[in-house]
Formats: C-alpha cells, structure tokens, sequence
C-alpha cells in the first residue's frame, strides 16, 4: 500500500501525512487557541454541515427559545432548527420533530452475542450465546465529529422517514434479548426517548447499555445511569479528546459538559464495579489523538477511580477525515503504554484488525 498524501499545515508549516486534508491544520496547532486554528475548524465543519442542510454551529439567535437537553443549549429563532435537526421553533414554541417518548428516529436489531461492542472485553455477554443485544441506533447527534464512523445518520429525516414510539421499540424485546444498547448518532439527542425505552425494557429483565458522548442533560444521565446500575448494564463514554480547543475542531463541540458527565458517573462506579458500571472509550486518531493526549484522558479517568476500563480504539479513513492512514501499530502501543503510565489498570485496545503500517 502507498503511503497517504503529506499535506503541510498551513500555521506551522510542518509537513505530514497524518494532516486532514478537510480541516487542513495538523493536530499540535489545532490544541494550540489561534484564531487561524479556529477558522480552518469552524470553516470544515460549516462545509460538512451544509451537506446534509444541517446548522453550521449550535444557533443562538437573540430572543429565541432555548433547548436544555443538550450541552449545546441551542436558542431557536422563528422556524430554526436546533444543531441535532430534531427541534424546532413554530409559532414561538420549541417543537419536537422526534427523540421523545412517542417518536424516535431510529433504527434497531437483534445483534447476536458475542457482539462487538466497545466493552465486550470487560462484559458477561459474550457467555450467553443464542442471546443477542437489541442494538438501538438513534439517527441524530449533538455533536459533529468529521471522523464519523456512522455519518450515514444524517441521510435520515424526521420529516421523511418514519418513526418509532419507545413503547413499540421495548415490544419487539422478547426471551432472547439479554441487553440492549443505545448509540448512533448518539442517545444524548433523543434521551426522553431513550429513557423511556429504558424503563419498560427494564422491567423485562432486560441489561440497559449506553455508547455516549455524554452531551445529555446532567438529570438524564443520573436516569441512564440508574437504569444501567439496576440492571447489569453499562454506560460507555466516548472521550474523543481532552483538551477542549482539540475536542472543538474535530467534533464542532466543546467537551466541557462530557467531561463533568463522566465524572458525575464514574463517581458511581464504586458502587458496581463488576461488572463495571463505567467504560471509557477513545478513537486513535493520527496526526490528531496522539499518546500524549490519551495520557491526559487517562489522568482523568485515573483521579476519578483508576479500576475504570478504557479502551483505545483503531481509527479507520471515514467521512471527512478519509484521507487519513489507519492508526498504526506503533500508535495504539505507546497510547496504551501512556494510559498505563497515568494511573489507569484496565486498559485494552481494540479494533486491532484495523491496526497497521505508521506513516507519521
């Protein structure tokens, strides 16, 4: 295989291959607060936005209505959107086009176990063959990470396609599914909905599992979590960066409100730690998600209660960021030997098929 073309960062003019050609800038200047940084960032995300007529940023129009479910906090003027594309304001009032508890924009299926899933290193699941996980992939997201491994979301449409209530979602459970798991997209867009399902799947007997970012409402997620905490399940936080400027220019996003989420629920984890309540997980991204970014997730994560998995997972070329190299063996070692080195016990890599030849 040829190595991937080697683009020069235009604020320090270093040349590498691990530059996305979309955002331009290389991953040491983006962590650096420029207003250069920043332009190229807001400037890729407003493009890849517009490609699916999606808002170019989280809107905050002047006396407009304010949407609390989300750390993005949106304020609608007169017929706006919000960022996620489910609210909108109509006559003055914050309309839920789907994501509560009578409309979800999703689609699901049975998922046999083993499956993978980000924590399937660390959970019982894969011991109850014959079983499978009702896997919930809502079609929306708070954030907009040009790396996106299921952008495909954004080709659904609350206003074309068709939804489900939380009610018909938790019916097509039946003796077989031993957990289900919420992701996408992402659930922090349609939690309403999401907590709904949870409720009902929880009186089946069914495991309540999360794959999040972590944007949702604080009171949300003390419900997920409590769902996950009674029923043997997991909420797995995707904790793309640290550092709140890196975390910006490849999500659209600030970090803030996922890193207090996270450790409002791992603050928990004492109270169930096998199986572990809380998973923490980080897409190895070249160029951008580097060893020593993983050790300041890592030092995190470690302060909080160093018995918490992580998982470093193996980028591949997706969406906007297509013309980047897979992560590299090289890459995924050090990653894991700097989390290690930070405090943490239980650190694992994942997706190591995708893992090959460093090109940096």
């Amino acid at each position: 295989m040829s190595p991937p073309r080697s683009r020069s960062c235009p604020l320090c003019h270093r040349a590498s291959p691990c530059i996305a050609g979309t955002i331009g800038a290389c991953g040491p200047c983006l962590r650096r607060p420029s207003e250069g940084a920043r332009s190229l960032a807001s400037s890729a995300h407003a493009r890849s936005r517009a490609a699916f007529d999606l808002p170019a940023a989280p809107p905050h129009s002047p006396h407009g209505v304010r949407c609390t479910l989300c750390s993005n906090e949106c304020v609608l003027g007169e017929g706006e959107r919000g960022f996620c594309g489910l609210r909108i304001v109509r006559q003055g009032r914050l309309v839920h086009l789907a994501g509560v508890p009578d409309r979800g924009l999703l689609h699901w299926y049975r998922d046999p176990l083993p499956t993978n899933c980000v924590a399937d290193w660390v959970c019982e699941g894969g011991r109850h063959r014959g079983s499978h996980n009702l896997a919930v992939f809502y079609a929306s997201c708070t954030a907009n990470c040009l790396f996106c491994q299921n952008w495909s979301f954004r080709l659904v449409s609350p206003a074309k396609d068709e939804t489900m209530s939380a009610h018909d979602l938790a019916a097509v459970a039946n003796a077989r599914t031993f957990c289900v798991c919420f992701f996408g997209g992402d659930p922090a867009s349609q939690m309403p909905h999401a907590l709904a399902t949870s409720k009902e799947l929880a009186e089946k007997g069914v495991r309540v599992c999360w794959e999040t970012n972590g944007m949702m409402h604080p009171n949300f997620l003390d419900l997920a979590v409590r769902y996950s905490l009674e029923t043997g399940g997991f909420i797995k936080f995707d904790l793309k960066a640290y550092d709140e400027d890196l975390h910006r220019a490849l999500t659209g996003v600030s970090n803030r409100r996922t890193l207090e989420n996270f450790a409002r629920a791992a603050g928990r984890f004492g109270e169930r730690p096998e199986p572990p309540l809380v998973v923490a997980s980080t897409l190895l991204i070249p160029g951008y998600v580097e060893p020593d970014e993983v050790a300041r997730i890592a030092r995190f994560i470690a302060d909080i209660d160093p018995r918490i998995p992580y998982s470093l997972l193996g980028f591949a070329p997706d969406f906007y960021f297509d013309d980047l190299p897979c992560t590299s063996i090289r890459h995924a070692e050090e990653a894991e030997a700097a989390a290690r080195a930070a405090g943490l016990a239980n650190v694992h890599v994942g997706n190591r098929h995708l893992l090959g030849r460093g090109w940096d």
